[in-house]
């Protein structure tokens, strides 16, 4: 289907040509490690050591392969929709590399060509070679189905091929799987390509593998002298939560361990479940998503509240000032929604999508595409980061690059490929799933014939969309187009319009079905209720005890010292706000603004500086709050930023 949407979209242009015009070409120099003051990468040389192009040492950390492999997905995803020669001839380049590095058995890992020849897939639970393996089958996926090329393909095949030949339960096979789940869902990405059924069948052993006794990783710690590639000398054992290897994954309850690994699997999990009809693996799926969406995830759509093992902790743990909330782990909770949609339309799922697309994927990028984020807090004070070694994590301006620079071309994928989340279709039943309101154009084969759809919308600062259908066939089609009914619509009815008559619509599982006999220059109107909002926390989410946030739509919303001054922590949101907003041009790329009364800690007031505690009197004056779009916060200057605000009865 990606090659059928385009995506034609005053708001979200501005950063898929973002990322084809700048974020690509510099993520390619900071691979080269020519990028000044930034960590050096060192992907691409070893790369060429690996390929016998250049001599040296390896560089950077054991799953570094899997940076280059993010990047060359990206690229496939932009060439798909926009040729280009001279980045295509770069690919090229480094895939005729790929195959000077791969092995004569189909193994490709620059770290064990290098650095430890002969210890592969001796430390599964650590190594990321299967990770890494993964990255570069979802490059190879990518980079044919946008050129039609199948070099990095064929290459991808040998390297799956030999796992396959690794492993397994049948005698003389390692019965293993990876410590960084990723290759499962790589392998259905390579079944669907392919055809070949043997890439299905060994995703779904690394599944149906996982957290059986005795537990691999734990005989494979004790065959390595119970040693850590991470940590000198004797090690404890592997913490199985951490990988989601402590049960088989039909067994789990709750979303732990670390977060970007418990959505890649359980995006593999529901693959198989829409492709085999396995309803335990479906089950198991389910209750983790809500696990996760209602007791684990902030309100920016992050997900893995501790820097401890980049981690979920328990439920509603969700400290704002020290969350991690990593950007990987939005993008493949993104992933994940969009399998679950792919097996039922239902409104949650792409909700969800949406929150963590237009605030913490968002937010994790800067405007000019040249910086980064890694972790994405909701409460900042730059000073705590710089002298509290808990808070150390949280930064108050993006990087160049990183030394785990997984997140970077993580965004940089992602956004290449946005055009693959705005629709489903479901061709028996007749039906167009609009998920995402985002200005495209689309061609779906139904079975009533094919359709184009060609989507215009004002989000997200206003709320109209619209729809112009055009069937192929001579005379009328009769097919669905299903319309999310978003949940920040806040009860709000929105508006259906065919042909500027207003229309009657039933709605199901949070979709709005319109079903009629389609023709040509047919229009729908879909005007969707947007205003700004005060939302409360769960009252179990004990850091947002007695504060609100802001959200107007899509977005939710924060303050920043650049306009409310500091600290922020002495302001709060008056009983009655009189929220208002207004189109704010000198914003990067201008956004609207939301205002509100508060008041502020008056701190000439205070009698005694040097008094940190005094008796308790009422000492605020009233102010009018700024709120900006979180995802703009850190694009000014460097200062405090908080998503929850305090209320006046706290």
């Amino acid at each position: 289907m990606s090659g059928q949407i385009r995506i034609q979209d005053r708001f979200w242009n501005d950063y898929t040509e973002l990322v084809r015009q700048t974020v690509i070409p510099y993520q390619w120099e900071a691979l080269n490690d020519r990028i000044e003051g930034a960590e050096p990468s060192c992907a691409i040389r070893n790369l060429r050591i690996a390929a016998g192009l250049e001599k040296g040492e390896f560089g950077g950390l054991i799953f570094q392969d899997s940076d280059l492999a993010k990047w060359l997905e990206a690229v496939g995803h932009s060439l798909a929709g926009h040729p280009d020669p001279k980045l295509e001839q770069i690919a090229d380049e480094v895939i005729d590399w790929l195959g000077k590095a791969q092995h004569e058995n189909g193994y490709l890992n620059t770290y064990f060509t290098i650095k430890e020849p002969g210890k592969q897939w001796t430390n599964l639970h650590e190594a990321h070679e299967l990770y890494c393996a993964g990255h570069l089958i979802e490059a190879a996926v990518a980079y044919y189905r946008g050129t039609g090329k199948r070099k990095l393909l064929d290459i991808a095949c040998r390297l799956a091929d030999h796992i396959g030949d690794v492993f397994g339960n049948e005698p003389g096979k390692l019965p293993g799987y990876c410590g960084h789940q990723e290759i499962e869902l790589a392998l259905v990405k390579l079944y669907e390509t392919t055809g070949e059924e043997r890439y299905l069948r060994l995703s779904r052993y690394f599944i149906d593998q996982r957290g059986k006794k005795p537990h691999y990783f734990i005989e494979e710690w004790e065959r390595r002298g119970r040693t850590s590639h991470w940590t000198p000398g004797i090690a404890p054992p592997p913490n199985l939560e951490y990988s989601q290897s402590h049960l088989p994954v039909r067994e789990q309850t709750a979303a732990v361990g670390h977060a970007v690994r418990a959505v890649y699997m359980y995006t593999a999990m529901a693959d198989l479940a829409r492709l085999t009809g396995d309803e335990g693996l479906r089950s198991a799926y389910e209750r983790l998503w809500n696990n996760m969406t209602e007791k684990r995830m902030y309100i920016t759509g992050g997900i893995g509240s501790t820097h401890h093992g980049e981690a979920f902790t328990f439920d509603y743990d969700l400290p704002n000032d020290t969350a991690y909330a990593e950007t990987c782990a939005s993008i493949g909770l993104i992933f994940f929604a969009r399998r679950m949609l792919q097996l039922e339309a239902r409104s949650e799922y792409a909700d969800t999508m949406e929150r963590a697309l237009y605030n913490n994927v968002l937010g994790s990028m800067s405007k000019d595409g040249k910086h980064f984020f890694y972790v994405n807090p909701l409460e900042v004070w730059p000073e705590a980061s710089a002298r509290n070694p808990d808070k150390r994590h949280i930064k108050p301006v993006r990087q160049r690059w990183f030394g785990c620079a997984c997140c970077p071309p993580n965004v940089a994928r992602l956004l290449s490929s946005l055009n693959e989340y705005v629709y489903t279709a479901d061709r028996e039943r007749n039906t167009v799933y609009a998920h995402l309101f985002i200005g495209s154009e689309a061609r779906f084969e139904l079975a009533a014939g094919n359709v184009t759809l060609r989507q215009r919308s004002e989000l997200p600062w206003a709320g109209k969309v619209s729809f112009a259908v055009a069937p192929e066939a001579e005379g009328p089609a009769k097919f669905a187009l299903a319309l999310r009914v978003p949940g920040w619509c806040d009860g709000g009815q929105p508006k259906l319009a065919v042909n500027g008559e207003p229309a009657a619509y039933r709605v199901e599982r949070g979709y709005a079905f319109v079903e009629r006999e389609w023709t040509e220059g047919d229009t729908v109107s879909w005007e969707l209720p947007l205003q700004p909002q005060v939302i409360a926390a769960h009252p179990s989410i004990r850091a947002n005890a007695g504060k609100a946030a802001l959200q107007r739509g899509p977005l939710v919303y924060c303050l920043e010292e650049a306009d409310n001054g500091a600290p922020l922590a002495s302001l709060s949101l008056a009983a009655e706000p009189r929220l208002s907003e207004r189109y704010e041009a000198g914003l990067p790329g201008g956004a609207v603004v939301i205002e509100a009364d508060g008041t502020a800690v008056d701190g000439a007031a205070w009698p005694d500086d040097r008094a940190p505690y005094l008796p308790y009197r009422h000492r605020a004056k009233p102010v009018r709050l700024k709120a900006i779009p979180y995802y703009l916060w850190g694009n000014r200057s460097p200062g405090e930023m908080s998503v929850w605000i305090r209320t006046a009865q706290a």
